[in-house]
């Protein structure tokens, strides 16, 4: 059984990126996040057309790692508001390759998609959903802010992005996802795999050249409105909130109880208050 946190498969010009950590929901941590780049360099100068980047296991991703014992968490307090907003510029810049990849990178969402997965589907050019996917903007309990909110702008409209900023763990389904702009598309979960490889292969049927021009001009388009810019923007906030006491508490929480100790630890107040309310919607 291959352990490796990302797995890479040639179907003909179509190539398959599974991220592989389905015991973390697929969180990325540095090693999944080095390799992704690598992957991705290697992909630039190769002949393939289309790109799928899809999970393994329940999810798709479930964002960045924050268990106890992760970079996010376990060595916050060791980094300065700078030290912290570079590695945040880091990420960025990685997703940023995807935003530039000659070939289209099709996002293939099922199961949970949080926070930092968001951010990375919302990079692909083509995110496609299944209506039972479970995509949340923010982590269920609150570390951090501006770092993934301006993608959801672009793509949802402020009203909608501040909604799922604000109400830390709001979850929206697949189905929802599409009808927002989200995602391109939404398909009933049993047909989701045959439909992903589908398009996946309709699309390279045309040829490389072609694929890689098309996008640079949608994405001209769309870097006009300033969504390269207001990415690197909201490092430099989600830094600041990082080095806020509110959040370190969260941290400490995590630190002590787990992300699942500390979400309760979160939600209780609102628990206790809303006793019949499922988290969330």
């Amino acid at each position: 059984m291959n352990d490796a946190p990302l797995l890479v498969e040639r179907d003909g010009h179509v190539v398959w990126l599974t991220l592989n950590r389905p015991s973390r929901l697929n969180a990325m941590d540095d090693q999944l996040l080095d390799m992704l780049e690598s992957t991705f360099t290697d992909l630039a100068r190769s002949d393939a057309r289309v790109i799928v980047l899809r999970g393994a296991g329940r999810a798709f991703c479930s964002g960045y790692d924050i268990a106890p014992d992760s970079s996010e968490v376990g060595y916050a307090s060791e980094r300065t508001a700078v030290e912290d907003r570079d590695r945040l510029l880091s990420n960025v810049e990685r997703f940023t390759q995807i935003w530039r990849q000659p070939q289209p990178v099709i996002a293939a969402v099922h199961g949970v998609c949080a926070a930092g997965g968001t951010q990375l589907a919302s990079l692909c050019d083509i995110t496609i959903v299944a209506d039972d996917a479970k995509i949340m903007a923010s982590p269920a309990i609150p570390l951090g802010g501006g770092y993934i909110s301006p993608l959801w702008e672009h793509l949802v409209g402020p009203k909608r992005a501040k909604l799922m900023s604000f109400d830390a763990g709001r979850t929206i389904t697949g189905k929802i996802a599409a009808e927002w702009g989200w995602a391109a598309e939404s398909v009933p979960a049993e047909q989701f795999d045959a439909h992903v490889r589908r398009t996946a292969h309709s699309i390279a049927r045309t040829p490389l050249e072609l694929l890689k021009l098309k996008k640079e001009a949608v994405n001209r388009a769309a870097e006009t409105s300033g969504l390269l810019s207001y990415m690197r923007m909201g490092a430099e906030t989600d830094a600041l909130l990082h080095v806020t006491p509110e959040v370190h508490t969260f941290q400490s929480w995590i630190k002590e109880d787990g992300v699942k100790g500390a979400i309760k630890r979160f939600n209780a107040d609102f628990l206790e208050a809303f006793p019949a309310e499922v988290v969330k919607n």
